[in-house]
């Protein structure tokens, strides 16, 4: 008789700023998900400070793994294996998590699975009660990568087109910052957008073959936008333009700005599903938390579209912890006895 005793797996996930760990049960049932998030932290400077992000790391690891387990109601013996984030990221944020999943592989003699970040939110998907099905092309929009990648099974996909400048995200963090909202960007240009005239500033989207993005041109056309309704079109620091806009101005440009990038990712898509019949079509990553990008997804697109709750869209552990799952089904783990991860900051699907 085939063994059916759960998989529990231990994820950690320190990519960015955000430290996590989570217990998934056979890659789809959430035990636990421990977030400590150092938003507040790096809201003061407008973005991510590496080596703040990599201290605060330090400080929170291993509490978080504690609490993780505490609310998973397991101990060491409850947990089979341990997988951990060491690409794509911030070098110094990605040493903490493997170091400490190092340590505690080693310690706990537990099988170590390195993840990739950027291939883990198409994973958060797998933990809704209805799990998408393959083919599934994923669409995955976050801070640092905006890519469409079609899944013909688990570790068998292929990248289709991915942006060759700035990522959704990241444009969404900058716009925000030219119009003096707060950081994150995308929580802020889309309450701004709510009350703004999405049609107030046209704004041009790049003309590229295949399947990639680019939004670089637009976030510059951004800028030239606004220092033009201010009266200024010039180049203005980035706390002088802020202050000579009107506050129906910025919802405006929000509104523009956030019309013009769900076009780009909703157009994109509708070619990838038109091009490969996908069964099912999943968006992950931060601005798959978008409401406009889901409406708009939701009207134009003729098929069966998953979405992780809007806690597991943006960077978790569960995510890791559930590709870390499927990936022991066919990968072997670190070797023993010299356990080590490397890190790939720059890691690519």
């Amino acid at each position: 008789m085939a063994d059916t005793k759960p998989m529990n797996v231990l994820g950690i996930e320190t990519s960015c700023d955000e430290t996590a760990a989570a217990v998934v049960q056979n890659g789809t049932k959430l035990l636990s998900n421990v977030v400590a998030s150092q938003t507040e932290i790096h809201a003061q400077y407008g973005g991510v400070v590496p080596e703040v992000a990599a201290r605060s790391h330090i400080e929170v690891m291993l509490p978080v793994v504690e609490q993780a387990l505490a609310e998973a109601g397991v101990d060491w013996s409850g947990i089979d294996s341990i997988a951990v984030t060491h690409g794509p990221g911030l070098v110094g944020s990605l040493l903490i998590g493997t170091l400490t999943a190092e340590t505690l592989a080693e310690l706990k003699n537990k099988p170590l699975y390195p993840i990739n970040h950027v291939q883990s939110h198409v994973y958060a998907n797998f933990l809704i009660d209805t799990q998408p099905k393959f083919p599934l092309l994923a669409l995955i929009v976050s801070g640092g990568h905006t890519q469409l990648v079609l899944f013909k099974d688990h570790g068998n996909y292929r990248l289709l087109g991915q942006t060759l400048d700035d990522a959704a995200g990241e444009a969404f963090d900058k716009v925000a910052k030219m119009l003096g909202l707060a950081y994150p960007g995308g929580p802020s240009i889309a309450a701004a957008a709510l009350k703004g005239d999405d049609l107030a500033y046209p704004l041009p989207k790049p003309k590229l073959e295949g399947l990639n993005f680019s939004f670089s041109g637009l976030k510059t056309a951004v800028l030239r936008t606004a220092q033009q309704t201010a009266g200024k079109d010039y180049k203005l620091s980035s706390s002088e333009l802020p202050k000579l806009l009107t506050e129906k101005q910025k919802h405006d440009l929000a509104a523009s700005f956030q019309k013009t990038v769900v076009d780009i990712l909703v157009n994109r898509t509708l070619e990838a599903y038109s091009q490969h019949q996908p069964t099912s079509v999943v968006i992950a990553g931060g601005v798959a938390a978008n409401r406009l990008l889901r409406d708009e997804l939701k009207k134009q697109l003729p098929a069966e579209i998953s979405y992780a709750p809007i806690n597991l869209c943006t960077d978790n552990a569960a995510m890791v912890a559930s590709l870390g799952y499927f990936q022991a089904q066919i990968h072997q783990p670190v070797d023993y006895p010299d356990i080590k991860v490397a890190v790939n900051p720059v890691l690519s699907m």
